[in-house]
This record gives C-alpha cells, sequence and structure tokens, in this order.
C-alpha cells in the first residue's frame, strides 16, 4: 500500500485501469489513494491439444504482434534498487536579518560567528505496488500446428514479444494513474494556480459567453487557441519564478522553488496540442515552452472512450506535509497538465523474468514476470492543470 510500509497487491486496479484504457470501459471512478506514493479467431479445422486455440496447420502462419513502447517513460526517476524509503531533502527559505555595516558603536565588538541554522524539511515515499504474471512453455506439444522448428520458434518469439507488451502497457497505464492522481489533486487543493479554467478567463477577457462545445466551432477556435497560448506561455514564465505559486504550501516552511523550461514536462491531449502547433506556431517558431520543455501529447487521461476526463480518489499532501485521501473527483474537459520532473515519476525496484525448472513429466516449463514499482506525486513541487471551462 502506498504510503506505509507494505507491498500492495496491484493486479485487480491493473485490470480496470486496462479496461479504461483499451475501451473495455468508460472511465469509471477509481480510487487511487492506496496506489501512489500518489477477424475469426481460429479455423474450424481442429485445435492443439494444450493451448486449444491453435489450429492444426494447413499454411502459412503470420504471428500478430510487434514491439508496444509505453508511453510516459519519462516519468521514470533513476533507479532505487535497495530499501524501502525514499527521502527528499528540502531547504526553507530564512529571513534576511538587519546589516551591522553602518550602526557599528565605538567599545562594542559585532560577533561574525553567531550560529545560523539552514531550515530543512525531509519528505519520503514509502511504500510500493506489485504484480506478477507468467506463462507456460511447452516442449513438443504443439508440434503439430507448425511446418517447423523454425515456425514453431517464431511463434514462441511472438508470445514472448506479447508478453513484453503486456508489461509495457500495464507500466504505462499506472504511470497514467500517477499522472491522473496529480490532476485530481490539484482540484482537490484547489489553490488559485493549481487549476487554470482557459474557458472561463477567456470568456472574462473577451466579453463572449463560450462553452466548452461552443469554442471548438471554426469561428472561435483559432482565436481561442491563440489567446490559450499565450497565457499557457506566462504560466510557464511564471513557473520560472522562485516562488511558492503553483505548489503545495508548507506550514513553517518558506519552500520557494523555480521550473526552468528545460526542468518543465508538459502533457497536453493529442487533439489540442496539434491545434496551438498548427494554430499559432504554423505562422512563427521561435523560442518557446513548447520548443524547450519536454512535450508529450496524451490521448486521453484515464478512459481511451472519454480522453478529457478523470475520475478518481486521489491522495494529496496536507498544510502539514502530511497526507491524506481527498474527496473523490469526477473532471472533465481536462486538456493538460503542466509539472515540474520531480513532481511526478515512479522507481521500478524490482523488475525480473525468472523460469522454473524443466517439467520431465508434464514437458514444460513456466515463466514468471516481477514487477515492484513505487508511483510517486509530490505536491509540494510546482504544476498546474488546464481545464477547458
Amino acid at each position: 500500500m502506498a504510503n506505509d510500509l507494505t507491498i500492495t497487491q496491484a493486479n485487480q486496479l491493473i485490470a480496470s485501469l486496462h479496461q479504461q484504457a483499451t475501451g473495455v470501459a468508460v472511465a469509471t471512478p477509481t480510487d487511487l489513494s492506496s496506489f501512489i506514493s500518489v477477424a475469426n479467431s481460429t479455423l474450424a479445422a481442429g485445435y492443439d491439444n494444450v493451448i486449444g486455440a491453435i489450429s492444426q496447420m494447413v499454411g502459412a502462419t503470420l504471428i500478430a504482434v510487434r514491439p508496444y513502447t509505453r508511453k510516459f517513460a519519462g516519468l521514470r526517476y533513476d533507479t532505487a534498487e535497495f530499501g524501502g524509503i525514499i527521502r527528499k531533502i528540502n531547504f526553507a527559505d530564512l529571513d534576511p536579518e538587519a546589516s551591522s555595516v553602518y550602526s557599528l558603536t565605538d567599545g562594542q565588538g559585532v560577533d561574525q560567528y553567531v550560529v545560523k541554522k539552514p531550515k530543512v524539511l525531509q519528505t519520503n515515499y514509502v511504500g510500493s505496488d506489485e504484480w506478477q504474471s507468467h506463462y507456460t512453455i511447452f516442449s513438443s506439444q504443439l508440434n503439430q500446428a507448425f511446418t517447423s522448428p523454425q515456425a514453431l520458434g517464431e511463434f514462441f518469439t511472438g508470445l514472448l514479444t506479447h508478453f513484453s507488451n503486456e508489461r509495457e502497457q500495464w507500466l504505462e497505464n499506472m504511470s497514467r494513474a500517477t499522472v491522473a492522481n496529480f490532476i485530481a489533486g490539484k482540484n482537490a487543493i484547489g489553490g488559485t494556480y493549481d487549476v487554470i479554467h482557459l474557458l472561463t478567463e477567456y470568456n472574462t477577457a473577451t466579453g463572449l459567453s463560450l462553452t466548452a462545445t461552443t469554442v471548438r466551432q471554426p469561428a472561435n477556435f483559432p482565436a481561442f487557441m491563440k489567446w490559450a497560448y499565450a497565457r499557457v506561455s506566462e504560466l510557464c514564465a511564471k513557473m520560472g519564478e522562485r516562488s511558492e505559486l503553483f505548489q503545495k504550501k508548507i506550514t513553517g516552511y518558506k519552500i520557494n522553488r523555480h521550473t526552468p523550461l528545460e526542468y518543465m514536462r508538459v502533457y497536453i491531449l493529442d487533439s489540442y496540442l496539434k491545434a496551438m502547433t498548427a494554430e499559432v506556431l504554423a505562422d512563427a517558431y521561435h523560442d518557446n515552452f513548447l520548443s524547450q520543455a519536454d512535450v508529450e501529447g496524451v490521448g486521453f487521461w484515464q478512459s481511451i472512450q472519454q480522453p478529457d476526463v478523470v475520475k478518481v480518489t486521489p491522495v494529496v499532501m496536507k498544510d502539514d506535509g502530511t497526507y491524506e485521501t481527498a474527496e473523490a473527483q469526477n473532471m472533465s474537459n481536462v486538456i493538460g497538465v503542466i509539472f515540474d520532473r520531480d513532481a511526478i515519476g515512479y522507481n521500478i525496484y524490482e523488475d525480473t523474468v525468472d523460469t522454473t525448472p524443466y517439467n520431465a513429466r508434464g514437458k514444460f516449463y513456466n515463466m514468471w514476470a516481477h514487477s515492484r514499482v513505487q508511483y510517486q506525486n509530490d505536491f509540494s513541487e510546482k504544476g498546474f492543470v488546464l481545464a477547458l471551462d
């Protein structure tokens, strides 16, 4: 379980996230509070006797698999192989002092050895999530389904590629959920710079009364996208200033941070990122947040059928630096999230594939894949959500 020193079985959560991500289910209210540290199927010609799904060989075979690389791969931190706790050392600002240079007095000394200890805050990531899967590799049972050892070898190569693709998508979906927790957590915290309501601001600035539907009309969208681009550019510039904006404040600690463009991650829904590029940058391209930051187009936040919807129960940071489970959040029209590279990430502690000894009686062996990963949100780092409302 995230946020305590236990390991959570994440298989049920992965299954739910996988159904939403692959379109089997729409966006479903999902509790992430214990997760984050925040064609015809075959020929009717007889099946093989083991798997029961592969027809006996009648002609050529095409192995329907290709390698898949997970999205959000940039969220991975350096590997933490040992230990159960990751700590982050934060330094708080202290107030300036009165100068002694022009207030010297005859007969009195000025002590230059006055002790002033730095004010340090340690925050910790604990807990992790674990899952496993396995496949059985047969010795000779599938021989009748293929024409040669080479063809059988291609089948097993395809199977192992599929095995790897499953793992890649599981990691992607859990990373996607980590981003969703940050988005929902920002909404739950509800500070001035946590969620930027672009359409509300645009209507206020222009005197219009556009909705999330009417703003997409051809007569309205180009002007809105140019305004939105300028607004987001302004916000990204403010992220680069050393301040307490865009981040959770911890009582008793004045922690000012800054996020230069090269440390900034920009995740925007593909449709809006492409529109922003076409409507704004096609005219004149120059140094800007899209060219300097780490930008990735996102197909959806939680459900591929509802790309802009986030329905999760997030875990968030409290004012005193501890954590709590926030109320369930039901958000729509989420078009982007921009954050410091240290605000969202994951560490892989264990990622192994192990094989059992050969079973001489059954003529097979099993391959087991195990993963233990810690997914992290730090709301004291800078970040904000872009909403089209």
